[in-house]
């Protein structure tokens, strides 16, 4: 067990310094070393990845409360933007739990190998969309919200990597599109999180110390570091070469995409 808690401590630190680098948030790394992690422990093929997606939000509902308040101290969130897009996010996510949780493990673990090698593809090219036109209006606001809510509920993500290029394509200013996308990833990972455990509450096959799909000790492990990396992540995203780190982050995106995909279709 101290081993185990170590290698969460560990993966919260490298999440919060991978959050702090990228500004894309650390569920694109703790998903895919929980799923193997939780492999190793044993644990059912039919729901660690399930408890994987879980875990993730719930740890990021800790570390994306810091955040908002570190950006909201700098007056960079929209709150106008925010309101529109939560309420659409709180929809998708729950259906993107209940979408989830009606797919067998290797089903969910093929749609995130397409999203981690299409996220891979976009940071080795440093891929954007160019500003659009004008600002959206609410209508358009709160479907975009439940499209971002929905998908990164299903790969237990806050939302940065769908919200900031959406944000910045409607014509939001970069720092002001992250700082609203970090809001937004605390509506994601709460309703991800409560609704995982409501789906996950009575499956036979999790491993003791869960709470619905999440896994508590992975959960504590995580969150006692990353939050504290984050702020050490940030700061070296001004002194180390940032396009280089991206490259190195994205062959291990494709890696991931490629054990997944290659493990499940083959």
């Amino acid at each position: 067990m101290l081993l185990t808690l170590a290698l969460y401590l560990l993966l919260g630190a490298a999440a919060g310094v991978v959050a702090g680098l990228f500004g894309i948030g650390g569920g694109l790394l703790i998903v895919p070393v929980l799923v193997f992690s939780f492999g190793l422990q044993g644990m059912s093929p039919e729901v660690l990845t399930h408890a994987a997606v879980a875990t993730s939000l719930a740890t990021i509902v800790v570390t994306s409360i810091s955040s908002v308040k570190a950006h909201h101290a700098r007056g960079a969130v929209r709150w106008d933007m925010f309101k529109p897009v939560a309420l659409g996010i709180l929809v998708g996510a729950f259906l993107g739990v209940n979408t989830a949780d009606k797919l067998q493990g290797e089903h969910l673990q093929i749609a995130i190998g397409i999203f981690a090698f299409l996220v891979a593809i976009q940071m080795a090219f440093g891929l954007k969309p160019k500003a659009g036109s004008e600002e959206p209006q609410r209508k358009e606001l709160g479907i975009a919200g439940s499209i971002i809510g929905y998908a990164s509920a299903i790969f237990g993500i806050g939302g940065g990597t769908l919200s900031v290029p959406y944000l910045t394509w409607r014509r939001v200013e970069m720092q002001k599109a992250v700082a609203t996308s970090a809001a937004c990833g605390l509506p994601i990972a709460l309703m991800g999180a409560l609704t995982n455990i409501y789906v996950g509450w009575d499956e036979p096959l999790l491993a003791p110390w869960s709470l619905g799909y999440i896994y508590l000790p992975a959960f504590v492990g995580i969150i006692i570091t990353s939050s504290f990396c984050a702020k050490i992540g940030a700061k070296w995203a001004h002194s180390l070469p940032a396009d280089l780190l991206k490259k190195i982050f994205a062959v291990f995106l494709l890696l991931v995409s490629l054990r997944f995909l290659l493990a499940n279709l083959l």
